[in-house]
């Protein structure tokens, strides 16, 4: 894989290019969310978040597995058929969000594609700092891997997640690998995912004074554990991956690196490069938004065709 950002750029995207520079120029201009500076101001913040959220059709569960149990959002497909299950992990930073903030457009991609819709409502910091946040993403995937077959009459899971949740993507795919049970996963959407949390990279170091990162990982004295910081992780028997980030992203060169770890250990990997787009671009009312996801449900139909 050439990772030359100019051969990633995804060429279909010039359309979109000028009304994304007026989105973002708009959006600087108006300010952006500060970080909480106390548990008031976050719970605050948490439940003005929540207010915003849409309204789906999904059905709360609670997943098992071993002696661990997490609540998770199931969105079924209207057709009552499925040709797979779906394992959405949210972003947030690993202290913001819910859920249920996904449901409008988990029905969308359970209807569209026909799958079930599994979101995993992890624990959160800084009052469940890690491992709480992957020990959960990782009892969810457990259960469908353990019980798919018999909850949803699919064997068939892919996983998925944005920011904070391509990363719990990622370390819950590091996990499912060293316990033998990866190859039942047959593909990862990783959309702007942070994957060096410990500062010790060029890509890292750009982003290592966010509030996140204490808030999260600030008791851990070495962040470079891949279940932490998973482009410290050894890469080999994982899935075919689409990763997708923004070229104004802080966290592109992050992205790029992860990418060539993955094709380097021999996995199949889809980067795409989106122009004028920033962090968190594909949740943002803009075209280039749409295109992203677009591409984002083609590509998951190739998988499951």
């Amino acid at each position: 894989m050439n990772i030359g950002l100019g051969n990633l750029i995804e060429g279909a995207s010039a359309a979109h290019v000028e009304e994304c520079r007026k989105f973002y120029a708009a959006k600087v201009a108006s300010g952006g969310q500060q970080a909480p500076t106390s548990h008031e101001e976050l719970r605050k913040a948490r439940n003005k978040l929540a207010a915003t959220y849409g309204s789906g059709r999904a059905i709360e569960l609670i997943a098992r597995a071993g002696k661990r149990k997490v609540p998770v959002r199931v969105t079924n497909p209207s057709s009552g058929e499925s040709r797979a299950t779906y394992l959405d992990i949210h972003g947030g930073g690993f202290y913001m969000d819910s859920a249920a903030r996904n449901d409008v457009r988990n029905a969308h991609l359970a209807d569209a594609l026909a799958m079930n819709v599994v979101s995993v409502e992890y624990r959160l910091a800084p009052e469940n700092p890690w491992p709480a946040a992957p020990d959960d993403c990782e009892t969810a995937a457990l259960w469908l891997v353990e019980k798919g077959q018999k909850q949803f009459d699919t064997e068939q899971i892919l996983i998925g997640g944005a920011s904070a949740g391509a990363t719990l993507a990622m370390t819950t795919l590091l996990r499912l690998r060293d316990r033998g049970v990866v190859d039942r996963i047959i593909g990862a959407v990783l959309a702007y995912g942070a994957y060096d949390l410990s500062g010790q990279s060029p890509g890292g170091r750009l982003y290592s004074d966010e509030w996140f990162i204490q808030a999260y990982a600030g008791h851990v004295p070495d962040r470079t554990v891949p279940d932490l910081s998973p482009l410290y992780g050894k890469f080999g028997g994982l899935p075919p991956a689409l990763m997708l980030v923004g070229a104004l992203d802080v966290l592109l060169e992050d992205n790029l690196a992860m990418a060539a770890r993955l094709s380097a250990a021999g996995n199949e990997v889809d980067l795409r490069v989106f122009p004028e787009s920033m962090h968190g671009f594909m949740s943002h009312p803009t075209a280039m938004a749409r295109f992203a996801l677009a591409g984002v449900e083609t590509w998951l139909a190739s998988r499951l065709a």
